[in-house]
């Protein structure tokens, strides 16, 4: 049987190489397995995308993000991290998805689509970017609806409606507009998200207001066509020309995967997970949680600045078992 790493880091994203980095520096082996390129989430973000946080609020193990601008923007974001990973050569395997963790004595067996590892220890560090939250309505599988949005451009000229009223909502809404999109938003709430950027916030409300953009408050999507869609407005249905549907509804982590692993949801909407805030340790002995992975349905809660310590608080308490 092949040696066990001390601990098996899941996911490469920003969390995760925060792990690596502190497992590291603590003299522990360690393994990061990720299933797609690394910080596969921050590669899949809009391209354009800026992000709430100040850079040295997204640092990890203490390495400057150095940035010209007051709040860096993905390419910087994936620059950073990929460099902090190479420059410490942490050992990573990329392009590798985690199927299952097994108890194996004293040890878990992380069986991946190539392989298994054995580890005494394992973080979870999945993120939540995989599992969009869908709409459950006709039309939603058309290849004109998309949970993800990438870049502006695709839609010039094209009718779009976009759902939601939170950050990634409104960069689409806006981003779209401004490259020649027309616009129609589809809003829950009676208004734009309080946690929209607060530099944005105005933009999208004017635009709004002098008629540029479109907006259905108190509604919800109810059906998609190839070349119309159905909204469900507070006086009745409504049906507008449509060339394409971006679902900004929000992702969920991966539970199904957290319950194969062993890990208790809690019984209500949220799925909030069983570890100890103060060591991260899960309800299974040794499996560790770290990022946003921690709470559950409500993925706006952790984001890398306030969840970086969580690296520390695994580390130490591995290390104070040895």
């Amino acid at each position: 049987m092949d040696a066990a790493y001390d601990v098996i880091i899941i996911g490469g994203g920003p969390i995760g190489i925060a792990c690596a980095l502190t497992a590291q520096r603590a003299g522990l082996s360690y393994l990061v397995i990720e299933k797609g390129c690394l910080t596969n989430s921050l590669y899949n973000y809009p391209l354009y995308m800026t992000f709430f946080s100040t850079s040295e609020r997204l640092e990890v193990g203490n390495i400057p993000f150095v940035c010209i601008n007051p709040k860096p923007n993905r390419p910087e974001a994936l620059e950073y991290y990929r460099r902090v990973t190479t420059s410490n050569q942490l050992n990573v395997k990329l392009f590798e998805e985690v199927t299952d963790i097994l108890p194996n004595g004293n040890e878990y067996t992380v069986h991946t689509t190539k392989g298994k590892y054995h580890g005494r220890h394992v973080v979870i560090a999945t993120g939540f970017y995989d599992i969009p939250n869908t709409l459950d309505i006709p039309g939603e599988n058309l290849a004109k609806v998309t949970h993800y949005y990438k870049d502006p451009h695709f839609y010039a000229t094209r009718k779009v409606i976009v759902i939601g009223a939170n950050n990634s909502a409104v960069d689409a809404a806006l981003e779209t507009y401004r490259k020649g999109a027309q616009v129609t938003m589809i809003i829950r709430e009676d208004g734009i998200g309080k946690r929209v950027k607060y530099w944005v916030k105005p933009d999208i409300e004017n635009r709004i207001s002098e008629g540029s953009i479109k907006a259905y408050y108190h509604s919800s999507l109810a059906a998609v066509r190839e070349n119309e869609a159905d909204i469900l407005t507070p006086d009745g249905i409504v049906t507008i020309p449509n060339d394409f549907v971006i679902a900004m509804t929000g992702y969920q982590p991966n539970f199904s995967f957290l319950k194969k692993a062993g890990i208790a949801l809690s019984d209500d909407a949220k799925k909030y997970p069983a570890y100890n805030p103060i060591t991260m340790e899960t309800n299974m002995p040794r499996i560790y949680l770290a990022g946003v992975v921690c709470g559950g349905m409500d993925t706006h809660v952790w984001f890398i600045e306030n969840s970086r310590d969580h690296a520390d608080k695994i580390i130490q308490h591995i290390r104070s078992r040895a």
